[in-house]
């Protein structure tokens, strides 16, 4: 009898899984709507070379890091990026979807501001889940 009862919780279990992925699904991509596809992000961190309590655009090397990914954009390679402006500083970048991370990587490896240690960065996989 256990044995049964556990089956049956176990299918249960299955099946509200599968039910509740199924409606998640449904709600995350509306019928009708398409999903943007993944896209990579460049998140930036001070480095090093940051000299703490002086604004980011004073920081000595970050016109060179703007310079730098003004040509991401002027290739159609980047949506939008910028600073955080909150205390922690740093900022992000989010690349056009098709830009490759291996692409984004190497793009944000030979930054100006990252090879002087002003900037650190990471590169994330980044889903656009709610859009126009």
């Amino acid at each position: 009898m256990r044995r049964v009862k556990r089956a049956f919780s176990s299918a249960r279990r299955s099946l509200a899984v599968f039910a509740f992925a199924t409606l998640a699904g449904t709600l995350a991509h509306p019928q009708g709507s398409s999903m943007k596809p993944t896209q990579f992000v460049v998140i930036h961190s001070p480095g090093p070379a940051w000299r703490t309590g002086v604004p980011a655009f004073e920081q000595e090397g970050l016109p060179l890091h703007v310079a730098h990914y003004a040509e991401l954009l002027k290739q159609g390679k980047l949506v939008m990026g910028g600073p955080f402006l909150d205390t922690e500083s740093g900022g992000i970048m989010i690349a056009e979807p098709g830009v490759s991370e291996q692409e984004l990587r190497a793009f944000a490896a030979a930054d100006p501001a990252v090879r002087s240690g002003l900037l650190t960065f990471k590169v994330r996989p980044w889903l656009a889940g709610l859009h126009k």
